[in-house]
């Protein structure tokens, strides 16, 4: 399982992280303009952050389900869009996880175009071909407890976050929120992200967290959020009979004070 860090500023009393994925950039019904004022939000707040979940290139080949007459942009340049439109704000990107619609090169010529893109912004070692385990630490514990290391520094706060885009889901929303609850079979995190269904959720549970070292355990909530697209209603869609999605997608809000998560629509 890859697992990678983020080590936010002790200065954030919060940080907002705000999934991007599913802006399917070529597609006739992607629309720019709200995928485009949310990279800005997060290029111009001192505090915000993003993960990029997948689906960002649309990739509609001759081969595939998609139309790829109805593309926008060739597929090579969609690549090149990719990097063009994170190059703002490659250094508050935290992870980034290809979607399916990308794995369709890998499929058929072998080629990761997440990773390629990527590798041109200069994040690779924030890249997984799967799903990515990120360790997010920012703030200081109102507590004081120090840190383990010897610095003399207040412990900041840390949240696990287990990001994939998914697959499957089903037609029924019900089906939906299955897919993203069974998450929490897979590993142990604080907050589970979900993209894929083009469902926007947030749902919380309660949890018995183990501490071996203690013998003990502890009450905790995790947070569980699905993600929206940015696609207007036609095409595949339609002549499928998927239901119009939104285009509202949640926000996760991260305390850096005490350990405390919240989503918003």
């Amino acid at each position: 399982m890859k697992c990678i860090k983020a080590d936010l500023p002790r200065t954030l009393d919060f940080a907002e992280v705000h999934i991007i994925a599913d802006l399917h950039i070529g597609d006739v019904h992607s629309d720019r303009n709200v995928w485009q004022k949310r990279i800005d939000h997060v290029r111009d707040t001192e505090n915000a952050y993003c993960i990029l979940n997948g689906d960002i290139c649309n990739w509609a080949t001759r081969n595939h389900v998609s139309d790829p007459y109805a593309e926008t942009i060739p597929p090579m340049e969609q690549i090149q869009a990719f990097v063009e439109l994170f190059q703002p704000v490659k250094d508050k990107i935290l992870a980034v996880v290809p979607g399916n619609h990308e794995m369709r090169a890998y499929k058929t010529e072998g080629v990761d175009i997440t990773k390629l893109a990527c590798i041109q912004l200069g994040i690779e070692d924030r890249y997984s071909d799967t799903a990515a385990l990120l360790f997010v630490r920012l703030g200081e514990q109102t507590r004081g407890t120090k840190e383990t290391s010897g610095s003399g520094e207040v412990r900041k706060v840390c949240y696990v976050i287990y990001t994939v885009h998914g697959t499957g889901g089903g037609r029924k929303e019900g089906a939906k929120a299955i897919r993203l609850a069974d998450m929490a079979s897979i590993v142990d995190a604080d907050i589970y992200i979900h993209s894929h269904t083009h469902l926007p959720m947030v749902m919380k549970q309660s949890f018995y967290r183990t501490d071996v070292r203690n013998s003990t355990a502890q009450e905790v909530d995790k947070l569980f959020v699905n993600t929206g697209a940015t696609l207007a209603y036609g095409g595949y869609a339609q002549a499928n009979e998927f239901k119009p999605a939104t285009m509202q997608t949640p926000v996760i809000y991260l305390s850096g004070k005490r350990k405390e998560s919240t989503a918003k629509l």
